[in-house]
């Protein structure tokens, strides 16, 4: 399952954006949308479900006002894990704080989402101030550079033992990096990308901590993506949101042109060399991720969340995560009316609470996944059970027909033969990449 983090300094809604995240409806899905522990739980994403499709319903057989079984009124729920990674303060990277907890739990994270105040009322500590006294953009910044502290400390540690290493046995240094950054998630291709795009000399051993500095931030770049929850926004300063934005807009900007620059840059043996040991599968995978990666600010309130999925959990509200409005359908006394409107002007103002298009944001855009339907009766659209539409795979752009296999069962993918689109019923070979919502026949031989 897809983990995303989800950390920022103390007191800025990380824990109540967490809460409203993984407290689902109970006809969202059969499995649990609770805390697995004190600090991880399952969301999900939500997708546009095929059963919507005059296509996939005729096959299907479904009558009018009837879906497949595994959506809501045609709205796919696809787990995610979330990772409420422990309050970070300034200093982190050196243990302040909840600092090694913070680091840990961020390890597990395929990417991040930053919670932050938009509103600006707490300061750099996490302690309460007035609205509009603190400026957000502050905590980005020294979210980024505990991060990038972080990375860099790996490196400058273990620094001469990498030298040494790499001289005696002859490992190529984007090996041994990528084995000290191995906890942290990061593989050898990300290592690779980040030394061409950090304009290092060829010569490792003229790196010094500037050179080691440029190369954990661009590592960070392209291994752990992020994007932005301006919470809070429901009581933000509108040029508080503006500035985050501005902010993210002029960095990404920066950041393209230091890339470009870096990789027309350098000597051809070092860019020559980091080429030739990637698969071009693995490259055009990592320029789509780069194109798709920027980081996004999305204004979002979570305690307006929280407050509707409760709401309709006891039914007074029909919403569903995700939903641009919502309907008042219990009892309600006029103050929570009142506060409800108040939810309502905000939603429409931008189209939702965004604790919804934060998650969707990470998973399709800053990671690149996308949504396949495995399903064994081509024609019917069903497992072998009769069930529509039973499963729902996410699965990295690029991914294979035969990864496919793999991904449903082990045997399946060694077993693989080809495979069929359900909608055209065209012959699929192993190779072809897969495409967003598609549906999909694995044929293999027996086990």
């Amino acid at each position: 399952m897809i983990s995303l983090g989800i950390a920022g300094k103390p007191n800025v809604g990380k824990s109540t954006f967490f809460k409203a995240a993984t407290l689902a409806p109970a006809e969202v899905a059969p499995y649990p949308f609770t805390t697995i522990s004190p600090n991880i739980g399952v969301a999900a994403v939500r997708v546009r479900c095929p059963c919507v499709e005059p296509l996939v319903r005729e096959g299907a057989r479904l009558s009018a006002g009837v879906f497949c079984g595994s959506c809501v009124e045609g709205s796919r729920f696809i787990p995610v894990q979330l990772i409420d990674v422990a309050g970070l303060v300034k200093g982190a990277h050196e243990g302040r704080g909840l600092g090694n907890e913070f680091l840990d739990d961020l390890r597990r994270a395929e990417a991040i989402i930053q919670v932050v105040d938009a509103a600006g009322a707490t300061d750099a500590e996490g302690n309460p101030v007035g609205v509009g006294e603190h400026d957000p953009v502050e905590d980005v910044i020294s979210f980024e550079e505990e991060l990038l502290l972080w990375v860099f400390g790996i490196l400058k540690r273990n620094w001469q033992k990498i030298l040494r290493k790499a001289s005696l046995e002859r490992i190529p240094v984007a090996k041994l990096i990528a084995e000290q950054l191995a906890g942290v998630g990061v593989s050898e291709t990300q290592v690779r990308t980040a030394i061409s795009r950090s304009a290092v000399s060829e010569d490792v051993k003229d790196w010094d901590d500037d050179a080691l500095r440029r190369i954990a931030s661009q590592i960070l770049r392209v291994s752990k993506r992020m994007v932005i929850a301006a919470n809070k926004a429901d009581i933000a300063p509108k040029e508080n949101i503006r500035r985050l934005q501005d902010f993210i807009r002029r960095r990404e900007r920066e950041q393209a042109a230091g890339s470009e620059s870096s990789e027309c840059g350098g000597s051809e043996k070092e860019r020559v060399s980091v080429s030739e040991s990637e698969s071009e599968r693995e490259q055009e995978q990592e320029r789509e991720r780069m194109e798709n990666g920027s980081t996004a600010v999305i204004p979002c309130s979570a305690e307006a969340e929280l407050a509707l999925r409760r709401a309709a959990e006891k039914g007074i509200v029909k919403y569903l995560p995700g939903d641009a409005d919502f309907e008042i359908v219990g009892e309600v006394t006029a103050a929570q009316r009142r506060a409800l409107e108040r939810i309502r002007e905000f939603m429409r103002e931008n189209g939702g609470t965004g604790v919804q298009q934060v998650l969707n944001h990470a998973v399709f855009h800053l990671l690149s996944y996308v949504v396949v339907y495995p399903v064994e009766d081509e024609h019917k659209f069903s497992d072998s059970s009769g069930r529509i539409l039973p499963d729902a795979f996410l699965l990295k752009r690029g991914s294979t027909a035969r990864d496919l296999a793999f991904a449903v069962h082990t045997d399946i993918g060694k077993h693989f033969l080809f495979a069929i689109d359900a909608r055209t019923k065209r012959r699929l070979g192993e190779k072809y990449e897969l495409k967003n919502n598609d549906i999909i026949k694995i044929v293999h031989t027996q086990r």
